[in-house]
């Protein structure tokens, strides 16, 4: 049982400094599967600050019922409800608690594809990420401790060390890598089966230290579009939707991807072939939260890895546009530690960081023992 202290640490930490709730704002409060006191706790947060919660809670269960026989009809009379629903919101916080990572395992690809292109992109591409300001954050539940390989209150404590550290400090040890990534044009990723070139110019780099995801910790970008060439092995699973891929591999020409391999290829490209930007990248982003160090089969903490890299197929964000649309957004990881094989990044021909770590000086206070 998490006690209900944590819990309401968190939810102070997720109302006042993640989404910034005033007087007078609509929070969505959006809960899919186990959650605890957490949603109370923010509720009473919510009011505390003046603010007006909503709350709506979903079984995974019950959406896998959902998705299994939906229609397109369905879906579109879904995502219009929904559309008009949060364009009156000014906050949203999207609490995720799965009990089997692979419960939609089972749902057929096409209704996925039409799930993610007929309601996720118009509900949450379309308005949550730029009209409201957001978080989305995992609930930790024994499913989540099994597939972290860890008992339920070690998992626990893990959860809340990477959860709750101090991301002020964090943005603020941030700000140099975002100058840098800024004044940047080209950058390679050499790795393990991986040499990757791109442009990174003019796009604009943005910090995410507890703004958005909890857990936090990356600077993203995007790629030029057409700018992408070569081939990346990712070496971190990734469980997308309800399926575990594995050994990753894309090869790109002028952006796009020609070839792509994995455990399973026909899924995988299955993916890719969702619409015409799903074959591009919409962002490179850099992982740096300290706490965060090995790979536990779930993305919004996998991407955080500190000395890892996502370099993520499908829709970009509007804060580092490249002009890519999609109802794609499969954040893909590549771990550059001694573990996994190590790895370098070079921006305009400077190496910026080996085998996971930052060289330059400017960079080091990124490096883990100083965001401890």
């Amino acid at each position: 049982m998490i006690s209900d202290i944590r819990q309401q640490r968190l939810a102070e930490n997720l109302v006042g400094y993640s989404v910034k709730v005033g007087k007078g704002d609509k929070v969505w409060i959006d809960v899919i599967g186990e959650s605890g006191a957490l949603p109370a706790c923010i509720v009473r947060e919510v009011y505390k600050r003046g603010g007006m919660p909503f709350v709506n809670y979903i079984d995974k269960r019950m959406l896998r019922e959902i998705l299994k026989g939906a229609s397109g009809e369905m879906l579109d009379i879904w995502a219009k409800r929904d559309v008009a629903f949060m364009e009156q919101m000014d906050c949203y916080i999207g609490i995720r608690g799965d009990v089997n990572n692979y419960e939609l395992s089972d749902v057929p690809e096409q209704n996925m594809r039409e799930y993610e292109r007929r309601y996720a992109e118009p509900v949450h591409s379309g308005v949550r990420v730029p009209k409201t300001r957001w978080v989305i954050l995992r609930y930790p539940t024994t499913g989540m401790s099994q597939l972290a390989g860890m008992s339920t209150e070690a998992f626990e404590d893990y959860y809340f060390n990477v959860c709750c550290l101090d991301y002020e400090k964090m943005g603020n040890a941030m700000e140099p890598l975002v100058k840098l990534m800024n004044s940047t044009d080209k950058v390679r990723i050499v790795a393990k089966d991986t040499d990757l070139t791109f442009s990174i110019k003019g796009i604009g780099a943005v910090k995410c230290a507890g703004g958005c995801n909890i857990p936090d910790g990356e600077v993203y970008t995007a790629p030029v579009k057409e700018s992408v060439n070569g081939y990346i092995h990712y070496n971190v699973p990734s469980i997308e939707d309800g399926f575990r891929f594995e050994d990753v591999r894309l090869e790109f020409k002028d952006g796009k991807i020609v070839n792509a391999t994995a455990n399973d290829s026909v899924r995988a490209n299955a993916l890719f072939d969702t619409d015409g930007g799903a074959r591009y990248v919409g962002e490179f982003a850099i992982g740096v939260n300290p706490y965060v160090t090995k790979a536990i089969g779930d993305i919004l903490f996998d991407e955080k890895i500190s000395g890892s890299i996502h370099f993520t197929p499908g829709c970009c964000y509007d804060d580092a546009p490249n002009g890519n649309k999609s109802a794609l957004h499969w954040d893909l990881v590549l771990c550059q530690t001694p573990e996994l094989g190590g790895g370098e990044i070079w921006f305009d021909g400077v190496l910026i960081r080996k085998d996971g770590r930052f060289v330059i000086k400017e960079l080091e206070c990124l490096n883990p023992e100083n965001l401890k």
